[in-house]
């Protein structure tokens, strides 16, 4: 029994680097499978397995060995299981843009809600900041930025295009394993390209009609950023919706800190900041001191009923 990390995995296939250095080409063994997992893949990169090469040279998972953390997302085509997007993370990278394509704040902040249910914790990337050339969009920016600073996230605007804001990416990812996330056509693999020479990921195209990204990423993989202690990225498929998963509604609220921190000025401890009297969110929600936008995806959560809400564009 040999035990190593998870680095790819195809669907069918995981690839696991051994402590010696190899990479072995492995499946799960079939028991994985059969203990009350929920997930679409009960292995994901990123985890620390136990391994079984036979005589033959087939390789087989295991066990799995426990997580330090992992974060997760509904699954695209069934509403009661859920997609591990990666283990065992120091931070997770959430690429968004503001044009071609437009990134849904409700997007954003699913994502980021979940990420704190998880305890992973978000630097926001805002990437094709060398499209925005019109005054508006330049405060659009702005705002969106300070938006998220405010709450206590970090937020870097870049662009592959003209490097921008590449070496202050390079240095949040030092030394750190990063999920690398996002919608389809925010430019994930382009980014990486630019960290990771040599990888030649297969860059896609923005729909004319619809103004999304075309899927190119179809598994996950860890990538080794060149340097030392240079740091590795997880690269995940984009995603079009991020639904969460078994969160309970007087929890929502604790995965958006900012109405967290007020909803403690509640007149009532149970409140859920919807209709009660005496709501210090809904207020402050009134005096912009909470963004309606954050509000709204606050909202989108609580009354997240519906398996296929979060798959329609937004």
């Amino acid at each position: 029994m040999q035990q190593g990390l998870v680095i790819k995995n195809t669907g069918s296939w995981y690839i696991v680097r051994t402590h010696d250095g190899n990479e072995v080409n492995c499946k799960i063994k079939g028991n994985l499978r059969l203990k009350g997992f929920r997930c679409t893949n009960p292995v994901a990169v990123g985890d620390n397995v136990e391994i079984e090469v036979k005589d033959d040279g087939t390789a087989f998972i295991r066990s799995i060995l426990d997580r330090r953390n992992y974060i997760i997302r509904r699954a695209s085509n069934l509403s009661r299981e859920f997609q591990i997007l990666a283990a065992n993370i120091d931070m997770a990278v959430l690429v968004v843009t503001l044009v071609n394509p437009e990134t849904s704040t409700v997007f954003i902040d699913r994502f980021l809600a979940t990420a704190q249910a998880y305890r992973v914790p978000v630097t926001i990337v805002i990437n094709k900041i060398d499209l925005l050339s019109a005054p508006d969009d330049r405060e659009l920016l702005n705002a969106v930025t300070y938006l998220y600073n405010s709450i206590g996230y970090e937020v870097v605007a870049m662009s592959v295009v003209t490097g921008e804001g590449l070496d202050l990416l390079r240095s949040h990812l030092r030394g750190k394993t990063s999920l690398l996330s996002g919608n389809s056509g925010v430019g994930k693999s382009s980014i990486i390209n630019k960290l990771v020479p040599g990888a030649e990921l297969k860059v896609g195209d923005i729909s004319q009609v619809h103004h999304t990204g075309m899927h190119t990423t179809t598994f996950s993989e860890m990538l080794d950023i060149p340097g030392d202690d240079a740091g590795h990225i997880i690269d995940t498929p984009g995603v079009k919706g991020f639904g969460t998963i078994d969160f309970e509604k007087g929890e929502v609220a604790h995965y958006f800190p900012e109405i967290f921190k007020i909803s403690k000025d509640c007149r009532y401890s149970n409140c859920t900041h919807t209709h009660e009297p005496g709501c210090a969110v809904r207020d402050a929600v009134e005096k912009s001191v909470i963004s309606q936008s954050r509000y709204n995806s606050y909202l989108s959560i609580m009354d997240d009923t519906d398996p296929d809400k979060y798959r329609k564009p937004f």
